[in-house]
Protein backbone atom coordinates (compact mmCIF):
# COMPACT_ATOMS: atom_id res chain seq x y z
CA UNK A 1 0.00 0.00 0.00
CA UNK A 2 1.41 2.79 -0.39
CA UNK A 3 1.82 5.90 2.04
CA UNK A 4 -0.01 8.88 1.04
CA UNK A 5 0.60 11.20 4.09
CA UNK A 6 3.17 12.65 2.51
CA UNK A 7 4.56 13.52 -1.19
CA UNK A 8 6.13 10.42 -3.20
CA UNK A 9 9.11 10.60 -4.52
CA UNK A 10 9.02 8.18 -7.21
CA UNK A 11 9.71 9.49 -10.84
CA UNK A 12 7.85 9.27 -13.23
CA UNK A 13 8.21 7.05 -16.60
CA UNK A 14 7.96 9.94 -18.85
CA UNK A 15 10.66 12.31 -16.97
CA UNK A 16 13.60 9.42 -17.75
CA UNK A 17 15.90 11.76 -20.16
CA UNK A 18 16.24 8.85 -22.64
CA UNK A 19 12.89 8.59 -23.38
CA UNK A 20 12.24 8.78 -27.50
CA UNK A 21 10.19 11.28 -29.54
CA UNK A 22 7.41 8.90 -30.53
CA UNK A 23 7.04 7.62 -26.76
CA UNK A 24 6.97 11.28 -25.15
CA UNK A 25 4.14 12.70 -27.62
CA UNK A 26 2.25 9.46 -27.50
CA UNK A 27 1.94 10.00 -23.76
CA UNK A 28 1.25 13.44 -24.13
CA UNK A 29 -1.65 12.93 -26.52
CA UNK A 30 -2.99 10.64 -23.90
CA UNK A 31 -2.96 13.03 -21.02
CA UNK A 32 -4.16 15.71 -23.05
CA UNK A 33 -7.43 12.93 -23.59
CA UNK A 34 -7.40 12.81 -19.44
CA UNK A 35 -7.20 16.59 -19.25
CA UNK A 36 -10.45 17.04 -22.23
CA UNK A 37 -12.14 13.98 -20.10
CA UNK A 38 -11.97 15.78 -16.20
CA UNK A 39 -12.36 19.05 -17.60
CA UNK A 40 -9.06 19.55 -16.45
CA UNK A 41 -8.87 23.17 -18.20
CA UNK A 42 -11.65 24.55 -16.43
CA UNK A 43 -9.65 26.15 -13.45
CA UNK A 44 -7.28 27.63 -15.47
CA UNK A 45 -10.06 29.17 -17.86
CA UNK A 46 -12.10 30.05 -14.53
CA UNK A 47 -9.19 31.83 -13.09
CA UNK A 48 -8.72 33.82 -16.26
CA UNK A 49 -12.13 34.43 -16.81
CA UNK A 50 -12.39 36.24 -13.26
CA UNK A 51 -9.79 38.51 -14.13
CA UNK A 52 -11.93 38.96 -17.24
CA UNK A 53 -15.13 39.92 -15.27
CA UNK A 54 -12.65 42.15 -12.70
CA UNK A 55 -11.35 43.94 -15.61
CA UNK A 56 -7.60 43.41 -14.89
CA UNK A 57 -7.68 41.73 -18.66
CA UNK A 58 -10.00 42.29 -21.61
CA UNK A 59 -9.50 44.12 -24.82
CA UNK A 60 -6.61 46.43 -25.61
CA UNK A 61 -2.66 45.80 -24.97
CA UNK A 62 -2.23 42.00 -25.89
CA UNK A 63 -2.15 40.18 -22.39
CA UNK A 64 1.08 38.17 -22.35
CA UNK A 65 0.49 34.75 -20.27
CA UNK A 66 3.36 32.51 -19.95
CA UNK A 67 2.65 28.48 -19.26
CA UNK A 68 4.94 26.57 -17.30
CA UNK A 69 5.96 23.27 -17.78
CA UNK A 70 4.03 23.73 -21.17
CA UNK A 71 4.09 19.59 -22.33
CA UNK A 72 1.71 18.99 -25.46
CA UNK A 73 0.97 22.70 -25.11
CA UNK A 74 -3.05 21.48 -24.77
CA UNK A 75 -3.71 23.85 -21.71
CA UNK A 76 -2.04 26.97 -24.00
CA UNK A 77 -4.37 25.99 -26.98
CA UNK A 78 -7.33 26.36 -24.53
CA UNK A 79 -6.04 29.65 -23.38
CA UNK A 80 -6.12 30.77 -26.91
CA UNK A 81 -9.28 29.26 -27.50
CA UNK A 82 -10.81 30.91 -24.57
CA UNK A 83 -9.09 34.75 -25.21
CA UNK A 84 -10.31 34.54 -29.06
CA UNK A 85 -13.65 33.57 -27.61
CA UNK A 86 -13.67 36.42 -25.90
CA UNK A 87 -11.87 38.56 -28.41
CA UNK A 88 -8.90 39.44 -26.25
CA UNK A 89 -5.64 39.98 -27.62
CA UNK A 90 -3.08 37.14 -26.10
CA UNK A 91 0.80 37.03 -26.48
CA UNK A 92 1.34 33.27 -25.41
CA UNK A 93 4.39 31.69 -24.58
CA UNK A 94 4.75 27.72 -23.45
CA UNK A 95 8.33 26.51 -21.45
CA UNK A 96 9.29 23.25 -21.05
CA UNK A 97 12.70 21.49 -20.00
CA UNK A 98 12.00 18.57 -22.41
CA UNK A 99 13.35 18.86 -25.73
CA UNK A 100 10.69 16.74 -27.41
CA UNK A 101 8.05 19.07 -25.83
CA UNK A 102 8.09 22.65 -28.39
CA UNK A 103 8.21 19.64 -31.13
CA UNK A 104 5.30 17.82 -29.57
CA UNK A 105 3.51 21.43 -29.31
CA UNK A 106 4.17 22.69 -32.52
CA UNK A 107 2.98 20.03 -34.34
CA UNK A 108 -0.55 20.24 -32.51
CA UNK A 109 -1.34 23.79 -32.91
CA UNK A 110 -2.58 25.40 -35.82
CA UNK A 111 -0.47 27.75 -37.91
CA UNK A 112 -0.75 31.43 -36.93
CA UNK A 113 -1.91 31.17 -33.60
CA UNK A 114 -0.36 33.46 -31.17
CA UNK A 115 1.76 30.64 -29.00
CA UNK A 116 5.95 30.42 -29.29
CA UNK A 117 7.28 27.32 -27.59
CA UNK A 118 10.33 27.53 -25.56
CA UNK A 119 12.38 24.96 -24.83
CA UNK A 120 14.19 25.32 -21.78
CA UNK A 121 14.26 25.42 -17.64
CA UNK A 122 11.70 27.79 -16.54
CA UNK A 123 13.85 29.29 -13.66
CA UNK A 124 16.48 30.95 -16.65
CA UNK A 125 13.62 32.29 -18.50
CA UNK A 126 13.98 35.91 -18.54
CA UNK A 127 11.73 39.14 -18.22
CA UNK A 128 7.84 38.72 -17.01
CA UNK A 129 4.50 38.29 -17.86
CA UNK A 130 1.05 39.70 -16.80
CA UNK A 131 0.13 35.85 -16.22
CA UNK A 132 1.53 32.73 -15.30
CA UNK A 133 0.06 29.88 -15.45
CA UNK A 134 0.80 26.19 -15.07
CA UNK A 135 -0.76 22.57 -15.42
CA UNK A 136 0.15 19.43 -13.91
CA UNK A 137 3.64 20.82 -13.63
CA UNK A 138 4.72 21.62 -9.72
CA UNK A 139 3.71 17.77 -8.54
CA UNK A 140 6.98 17.15 -11.11
CA UNK A 141 9.08 19.47 -8.53
CA UNK A 142 10.26 18.60 -4.86
CA UNK A 143 9.15 20.71 -1.74
CA UNK A 144 12.23 22.86 -2.51
CA UNK A 145 11.33 22.88 -6.24
CA UNK A 146 7.87 24.26 -5.40
CA UNK A 147 8.96 26.86 -2.88
CA UNK A 148 11.77 28.39 -5.51
CA UNK A 149 8.52 28.18 -8.01
CA UNK A 150 6.14 30.37 -6.46
CA UNK A 151 8.68 32.43 -5.32
CA UNK A 152 9.75 32.93 -8.99
CA UNK A 153 5.72 33.44 -10.03
CA UNK A 154 5.46 35.73 -7.39
CA UNK A 155 8.70 37.74 -9.01
CA UNK A 156 7.39 37.81 -12.56
CA UNK A 157 3.89 38.27 -12.70
CA UNK A 158 2.60 41.47 -13.16
CA UNK A 159 -1.05 40.64 -12.69
CA UNK A 160 -1.08 37.23 -10.63
CA UNK A 161 -0.10 33.35 -11.32
CA UNK A 162 -2.31 30.24 -10.86
CA UNK A 163 -1.98 26.59 -10.31
CA UNK A 164 -3.49 23.55 -11.78
CA UNK A 165 -2.77 20.24 -10.02
CA UNK A 166 -3.52 16.85 -8.59
CA UNK A 167 -4.93 16.56 -4.95
CA UNK A 168 -3.32 13.48 -3.19
CA UNK A 169 -6.62 11.37 -2.87
CA UNK A 170 -6.51 7.56 -2.35
CA UNK A 171 -9.27 7.21 -4.15
CA UNK A 172 -7.78 8.79 -7.25
CA UNK A 173 -4.75 7.05 -6.76
CA UNK A 174 -5.99 3.49 -6.66
CA UNK A 175 -8.69 4.89 -9.25
CA UNK A 176 -7.06 6.34 -11.96
CA UNK A 177 -5.60 3.17 -13.20
CA UNK A 178 -8.27 1.00 -14.31
CA UNK A 179 -9.96 3.83 -16.00
CA UNK A 180 -6.44 4.51 -17.94
CA UNK A 181 -6.90 0.92 -18.76
CA UNK A 182 -10.42 0.91 -19.95
CA UNK A 183 -9.74 3.82 -21.77
CA UNK A 184 -6.63 1.82 -23.29
CA UNK A 185 -4.25 5.22 -22.42
CA UNK A 186 -0.36 4.97 -23.29
CA UNK A 187 1.45 2.23 -21.08
CA UNK A 188 3.56 5.63 -19.69
CA UNK A 189 -0.17 7.53 -18.43
CA UNK A 190 -1.00 4.10 -16.85
CA UNK A 191 2.01 4.09 -14.74
CA UNK A 192 2.42 7.78 -14.32
CA UNK A 193 -1.05 8.43 -13.49
CA UNK A 194 -0.98 7.27 -9.51
CA UNK A 195 2.51 8.29 -9.27
CA UNK A 196 1.20 11.36 -10.27
CA UNK A 197 -1.30 11.65 -7.40
CA UNK A 198 1.47 10.18 -4.84
CA UNK A 199 3.87 13.03 -5.77
CA UNK A 200 0.75 15.60 -5.30
CA UNK A 201 -0.89 17.58 -2.65
CA UNK A 202 -3.05 18.29 0.17
CA UNK A 203 -4.31 21.35 1.30
CA UNK A 204 -1.71 21.43 4.01
CA UNK A 205 1.23 21.25 1.87
CA UNK A 206 0.07 23.73 -0.19
CA UNK A 207 -0.31 26.25 3.01
CA UNK A 208 3.22 25.28 4.47
CA UNK A 209 4.99 25.76 0.65
CA UNK A 210 3.34 29.08 0.57
CA UNK A 211 4.14 30.20 4.12
CA UNK A 212 7.50 28.79 3.37
CA UNK A 213 8.12 30.89 -0.01
CA UNK A 214 6.23 34.03 1.87
CA UNK A 215 3.01 34.11 -0.14
CA UNK A 216 0.66 33.21 2.17
CA UNK A 217 -1.67 35.46 0.36
CA UNK A 218 -2.62 32.84 -2.22
CA UNK A 219 -5.73 31.27 -2.54
CA UNK A 220 -5.87 26.99 -1.95
CA UNK A 221 -9.29 25.62 -3.35
CA UNK A 222 -10.17 22.22 -4.30
CA UNK A 223 -11.47 21.47 -7.93
CA UNK A 224 -13.25 17.91 -9.13
CA UNK A 225 -12.48 15.96 -10.10
CA UNK A 226 -9.41 15.71 -7.60
CA UNK A 227 -7.84 19.11 -8.80
CA UNK A 228 -6.34 21.34 -6.19
CA UNK A 229 -5.10 24.51 -7.38
CA UNK A 230 -3.35 27.20 -6.04
CA UNK A 231 -4.02 30.97 -7.64
CA UNK A 232 -2.93 34.66 -6.40
CA UNK A 233 -4.42 37.79 -7.73
CA UNK A 234 -2.11 40.97 -6.91
CA UNK A 235 -3.45 44.23 -5.88
CA UNK A 236 -4.43 46.51 -9.04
Amino acid sequence: MADLSRRSREPELMDAPDTDYATFRGCLRDLARVNRLSLGYRPTLGFLEGLRRAGRIGPGRPVEILDAGSGYGDALRAVDGWAARHGIAVRLTGVDLSPWSARAAREATAPGRPIRWVTGDIFDHEGRADVILSALFAHHLDDAGVVRFLRWMEARARIGWFVNDLHRHRLAYHGFGPLAAAFRMHPFVRHDGPVSFARAFVPGDWRRLLAEAGVPEAEVRRRMPFRLCVGRVKPA
